[in-house]
């Protein structure tokens, strides 16, 4: 049997092993999982890093993008199918600044970090993005975080390329850090669509339901 490749893009703050139980439990459906690094210096940087992971696909991989991984995917050509879960879904000309806007909920959050760019202080990471999370599983994400560069979430998607193949989004009603109203809004324009209780960060309070959702 011929192994699917899924490539998971990870969001803003967070790092590859981020997605490590989700990335397990598509491993255990057969899946041959990659996890490419973001934070590459700019939005145009970070969709140049997840191309060249699918270029070097076997088959037509499966881009599955988590927040603003979902803007990242959105540029990737070669996809076979495109998964967002509580992402952004920009067609060209959009970006994830402009779709949030200034009163995205993730916003009153996000604080100015020494090195020049932003953070998400520990004490608020936890409502924030892991509310429905085990309190270990909770603690290990927060320790995880990173400082992010500035500039990332303005990137404007250039092509969309994610319209040119099936597309599938999975709203998280409970989500604290993108709004679920937005997130309804992003997945009509997709060709399918499910609601699941969760809050931002499903594929790790919930990754086989991820999986399976991604797996098809």
């Amino acid at each position: 049997m011929q192994l699917r490749d899924v490539v998971l893009v990870h969001g803003l703050f967070h790092q590859t092993a981020h997605m490590d139980p989700l990335a397990e439990a598509l491993r255990q459906r057969g899946a041959r999982v990659t996890v490419p690094r973001l934070h590459r210096g700019s939005f145009e940087a970070d969709v140049r890093a997840v191309q060249a992971v699918v270029d070097l696909c076997e088959t037509p991989p499966i881009l599955a993008g988590h927040s603003y991984g979902g803007a990242v995917i959105a540029d990737v050509a070669g996809g076979g199918r495109y998964v967002f879960f509580a992402a952004f879904a920009p067609m060209a000309g959009e970006s994830c600044a402009e779709l949030g806007g200034p009163d995205a909920l993730v916003n009153k959050w996000v604080r100015p970090h020494s090195s020049g760019g932003t953070y998400v202080p520990a004490q608020f990471a936890r409502e924030l993005f892991y509310a429905d999370c085990s309190p270990a599983a909770a603690s290990r994400a927060i320790d995880l975080l990173v400082p992010q560069a500035g500039g990332h979430g303005r990137g404007v998607v250039r092509r969309a390329e994610w319209t040119r193949a099936p597309s599938h989004y999975i709203v998280c009603d409970d989500d604290r850090a993108v709004s679920p109203e937005l997130q309804q809004a992003l997945a009509r324009r997709c060709d399918s669509n499910r609601h699941i209780r969760a809050s931002h960060s499903p594929y790790i309070s919930q990754p086989e339901l991820v999986a399976e959702a991604i797996i098809g």
